[in-house]
């Protein structure tokens, strides 16, 4: 029942501070009229029974009691007068110690907390003039201490509000950075997805061609059915690259299988050489010493280069180069044009590879060359990769 209750209570005070444009905690208000109710009490049990403390408490509490009514918080400057009216009323009948003062110490903080610095210096100034109209007309004991206290009320409110702002700020700009990841992230994700969907289509369309000549021409049964499992394996194998990459969405590991890296090249050579492509690969240094991301860099870039080959080189023969040496990596892919050919040098592929390029800290080069088509890219040593 208890929870209930503090549940209901949570709900319509966040919403009204929704309402109000209010940017705090729904237990701030709560704890600070809780503490405005005690002052008030202990307040007028100091002066009795009498009709001066039931009017002076019920007008500190007006604001409290209109939002029990009506769910709406009034606005400052109405609070600021009830309890400005309130603690003038209590204070025509002076006692030692007297706890209504520190009521504005509660005004100065809410105040300051939750309103722009002038308006609240104004309501310090007005409660400051408040105390030393007591002082010198009814004989206010502790003039200075609630003075005081009342400064301290502004300063606390006014350094609760500059937090606010600066959690505010912190938050805006890690939710921007963690959108910028999110979007990096994606935008990596797609060109992973585009470099296995191309290359596997590639290479899969060759292997078709090869089964179609093989059937029109040659009538050989057998080497049509070796083209078909070969590009049946081809595609079963960009599923599985798909659906780990795609997988990487998830907060949970989609499977265990290595992503490839530099030392895996030479077997895409031999499966794009396989399904019918022409191309010559020559390798020298250390794989081993290309990073691990570098060397995933490379290969999307190798394969996707390939795939460009296969769709715009018109049969032409390839040759790619990786060398490894003390100064980096380097990867060369040239291929002849097609006679009269006009060479494009935009596309999602070329674009592809120069964002991979770029998180290599590489420098990329892909353009007509004479009669040749050149994609070249070096990693330096010593530079680290840019990890999405």
């Amino acid at each position: 029942m208890r929870a209930r209750v503090v549940s209901g209570v949570r709900t319509r005070l966040e919403a009204s501070l929704g309402r109000a444009g209010i940017a705090l905690p729904w237990w701030i208000p709560v704890g600070a009229t809780a503490v405005g109710v005690l002052l008030v009490v202990v307040s007028a049990a100091q002066r009795g029974p009498t009709l001066l403390s039931v009017v002076a408490g019920l007008l500190a509490l007006a604001t409290q009691l209109g939002w029990a009514l009506t769910g709406a918080i009034a606005p400052s400057w109405l609070k600021t007068l009830t309890v400005l009216g309130a603690v003038g009323l209590l204070l025509s009948d002076p006692v030692v110690p007297d706890f209504s003062p520190v009521l504005l110490v509660v005004l100065a903080a809410e105040t300051a907390l939750i309103n722009r610095p002038g308006f609240a210096f104004a309501v310090t100034a007005a409660s400051l003039a408040t105390l030393g109209v007591a002082a010198a007309w009814v004989g206010l004991v502790g003039f200075p201490v609630y003075s005081a206290a009342v400064l301290l009320g502004l300063s606390g409110g006014l350094m609760g509000r500059w937090y606010g702002r600066a959690l505010d700020a912190e938050r805006a700009a890690r939710d921007a950075v963690r959108d910028q990841a999110v979007l990096a992230e994606r935008q990596r994700i797609a060109r992973e997805v585009h470099d296995v969907v191309a290359h596997s289509l590639s290479i899969t369309l060759l292997h078709l061609t090869g089964t179609r000549h093989a059937l029109r021409q040659d009538r050989d049964i057998d080497e049509a059915l070796d083209g078909l499992e070969e590009a049946e394996r081809v595609g079963r194998t960009a599923m599985a690259d798909i659906r780990r990459t795609v997988g990487l969405l998830a907060e949970a590991p989609a499977g265990t299988r290595p992503l490839p890296d530099a030392r895996d090249i030479s077997a895409l050579v031999e499966r794009t050489r396989a399904a019918g492509l022409d191309v010559r690969y020559e390798q020298e240094g250390d794989l081993a010493e290309v990073p691990d991301l570098a060397g995933l860099g490379l290969y999307r870039i190798a394969q996707e280069s390939l795939a460009n080959v296969a769709k715009h080189g018109g049969g032409a023969p390839a040759r790619m180069r990786l060398a490894v040496g003390p100064a980096g990596a380097r990867l060369t892919v040239r291929n002849r044009l097609p006679a009269g050919a006009v060479p494009a040098e935009g596309g999602s592929g070329v674009t592809g590879m120069a964002a991979r390029a770029g998180q290599l800290g590489a420098e990329l080069s892909a353009g007509p060359e004479g009669a040749d088509w050149v994609v070249a890219v070096s990693v330096p040593a010593g530079v680290r990769p840019v990890a999405p």
